[in-house]
């Protein structure tokens, strides 16, 4: 979530920086956004004033009451000129006949006291449901300004290359060696089924579409890479957590998730959870409205969770094979860290992810993505990619992000500067380190032999029993 401050203080650049990532909807919501605070504001004010001015006048009516010294008359006349007064939102008048001061008219003959005080209990009795009406208004408009808040983009960071679309990502050059066949290589779905490894037809009959089941050496293969993602992770000094598969709905929100993205998760609607689409979203609650001490930043978790999302329907190439499922598993990176580290920390982010693949053998590419690619909560962000030769395309595996302040606005995770009294918000950073199955694909693709057998990266053996190559 961005700083409503820096909103209302420098608009037209705020709206600069948003027109980077060519959200037209983003850039209305804006304009929105400010009116709604003008107008939260000025009802706030009024707010503050009328129950202000309530509250003084509460306490003198007491002793208009019990005021021996002034006739009946004239405290009738009092009360009659401040009803008057209070009707027509002039307080301080009120105000000032309620304290002595200010001028009234004569009494009348036929004044009657106690109608006099009714009258006046009634105006201030209407101040209170004034009160009550502005605070009505104020709630919805603070539900409208927090939803237009919610559907804000992050800016991105000024590094950020300015272009419009993927089409326009700078690819890095590329690290490992991108092996050369002496026969067509199968692609993936050809492979798991004749390797006797991945079962689609009863994968979809089981679940349905982009289903599929992994069986011997490809369920061994997927549980070895979690296992060696995660000793890397450790390595590295990251802190393995276990969080629930499922979260409550604030949890959705904190992370960026909600709402933009509801319609790609999975949820229980009696029990009001939903399917993690990442672990991310855990992790990014597990300091939720916490402040932590500055001695304590960085904080690096890492996780493996299936993660769950509603993959929309569409022809071609994506469909066939486990590109693009509904369950996958995945091991997540995540960092908290001060704001004058983080992006020092997003360039070790990912070069843990690259190094996996370093690791693996595979032929990789870090890709450096532009404003128009950047997503929703990324600053800044890189994706790395591996070679698959039987799917003949480069394969996202990992994207590293630094949301800086986006998340932890959103989910209240601040710090404390050890020279500072003043808590200020963290920034947080998460990467896929990595995706099970594209990398499933690429060893399988990579490592095939011509005679169908696939050879296990030397990594991942003692992860297989000391396996070294994958036959039917």
């Amino acid at each position: 979530m961005l700083d409503i401050n820096l909103i209302r203080e420098k608009p037209e650049w705020v709206k600069e920086q948003i027109g980077k990532l060519n959200d037209a909807p983003a850039l209305a919501r804006i304009n929105a956004i400010l009116e709604l605070d003008k107008t939260r504001r000025t009802l706030l004010a009024d707010s503050e004033t009328v129950q202000a001015a309530r509250n003084k006048l509460n306490k003198g009516v007491g002793k208009l009451r019990g005021d021996k010294q002034t006739p009946d008359g004239m405290r009738a006349a009092m009360a009659r000129h401040i009803a008057l007064a209070v009707r027509e939102g002039e307080f301080e008048e009120a105000i000032s006949v309620i304290e002595g001061g200010g001028s009234v008219n004569a009494p009348r003959k036929d004044d009657n006291l106690n109608e006099a005080m009714d009258e006046m209990m009634a105006a201030l009795k209407g101040m209170g449901e004034r009160v009550e009406a502005i605070n009505d208004q104020l709630r919805g408009i603070d539900a409208d300004l927090q939803e237009n808040m919610y559907w804000l983009p992050n800016m991105p960071h000024e590094s950020v290359p300015v272009f419009d679309s993927e089409e326009h990502n700078i690819a890095w050059p590329v690290e490992g060696v991108i092996r050369e066949f002496d026969f067509e290589p199968k692609p993936h779905w050809e492979l798991g089924p004749e390797l006797d490894i991945i079962d689609f037809e009863r994968g979809v009959k089981l679940a349905g579409s982009r289903a599929y089941v992994l069986k011997g050496f490809g369920a061994r293969l997927q549980r070895a890479l979690v296992s060696f993602y995660l000793d890397m992770a450790r390595q590295k000094g990251f802190t393995q957590v276990n969080v629930p598969y499922f979260v409550k709905e604030d949890m959705m929100y904190g992370a960026g998730q909600f709402p933009k993205f509801r319609d790609v998760v999975y949820n229980d609607p009696d029990a009001e959870v939903y399917m993690l689409p990442t672990a991310e979203v855990a992790i990014t609650n597990l300091h939720r409205d916490e402040i932590l001490d500055e001695a304590q930043l960085p904080i690096f978790y890492v996780a493996h969770t299936p993660c769950f999302r509603r993959e929309k329907t569409s022809a071609g190439r994506d469909v066939r094979g486990i590109k693009r499922v509904h369950q996958f598993e995945k091991v997540e990176m995540y960092k908290f860290t001060s704001p004058e580290t983080s992006y020092a920390e997003l360039e070790s982010l990912t070069e843990a992810a690259a190094d996996i693949c370093r690791k693996l053998g595979l032929a990789f590419r870090r890709l450096e993505i532009v404003t128009g690619d950047l997503g929703f909560s990324a600053s800044k962000k890189y994706d790395i990619e591996v070679w698959s030769p039987g799917c003949k395309e480069w394969l996202e595996v990992s994207s590293c992000s630094n949301t800086e302040t986006f998340q932890a606005r959103r989910a209240n995770v601040k710090y404390r500067p050890t020279e500072s009294k003043k808590a200020q918000f963290v920034h947080t950073l998460n990467g896929s380190g990595l995706a099970d199955t594209r990398v499933i694909i690429a060893i399988l693709e990579n490592y095939q032999q011509a005679d169908g057998s696939v050879i296990i990266p030397e990594v991942l053996r003692p992860y297989m029993g000391g396996a070294d190559v994958i036959t039917r």
